[in-house]
C-alpha cells in the first residue's frame, strides 16, 4: 500500500469515527433520523478523498451506526450517494476549474445526492426491509434535504477554512 493510500485510509477512518460519534447529535424529522454530521463528513471526504473513498467511508459509518443502533437502514442510500456525488462533482466533473466553483459543486452534489437520489432509494428499503407501508417514493426527499442543508452549511464553513489554510492539502501532498 502506497503512502497516499495510507493517508487516505487514515483520514477515512477518522471521518467514519466522527460520523458515528456525531450521529448522537441527530433529530427526528418527518419519519427520518436526520444526522447533519454525516453530511459534513461526506463533503470533507468527497473533497479530500474522492468519490470512492468517500462512499466507502459513508458505508462504514452507516454500518457501524446500524450495528450500534445509532442509525437506521435508510442511512446507507442517503449517505453513500451523497458522499459519492460530492466527490464526483469536485474531482471529476469540475476538475481543473477554479476552487470557487468546485467547492460549491461539491456541496450541491451532497445535497442532490442525499436528498433526491438517496431519498428515492430509501423508499424500497423502507417499504421492503423496514415494512413501512406508509412510505412513498418522494417521502424521504424533504427530510433528507433538511438534514443535508444543516450539514452542508457546517461543511461549507469548515471546508472553505481548511482549503484557505491548506492544512489537509499539505498533509495529503496536494499542491492546488
Amino acid at each position: 500500500m502506497n503512502k497516499t493510500n495510507i493517508k487516505k485510509l487514515s483520514i477515512a477512518a477518522v471521518l467514519a469515527a466522527v460520523a458515528v460519534v456525531g450521529s448522537m447529535l441527530s433529530f427526528p424529522f418527518l419519519g427520518a433520523k436526520c444526522s447533519p454530521v454525516q453530511h459534513l463528513v461526506n463533503i470533507i471526504g468527497g473533497v479530500y478523498l474522492g468519490p470512492w473513498w468517500s462512499m466507502g467511508t459513508a458505508f462504514v459509518a452507516s454500518l457501524i451506526r446500524n450495528i450500534t443502533s445509532l442509525g437506521s437502514p435508510l442511512a446507507f442510500p442517503g449517505s453513500m450517494v451523497g458522499a459519492f456525488l460530492s466527490g464526483v462533482m469536485y474531482h471529476w466533473i469540475f476538475k481543473g476549474r477554479p476552487m470557487a466553483l468546485r467547492l460549491p459543486m461539491a456541496y450541491v452534489g451532497e445535497l442532490f445526492g442525499t436528498s433526491v437520489i438517496g431519498g428515492m432509494l430509501s423508499f424500497p428499503i423502507s417499504y421492503l426491509i423496514m415494512k413501512n407501508t406508509a412510505a412513498t417514493l418522494f417521502g424521504f426527499v424533504f427530510p433528507f434535504f433538511i438534514s443535508s442543508v444543516v450539514g452542508t452549511v457546517i461543511a461549507a464553513v469548515i471546508v472553505t477554512s481548511l482549503k484557505r489554510v491548506k492544512a489537509i492539502d499539505q498533509f495529503m501532498g496536494e499542491t492546488q
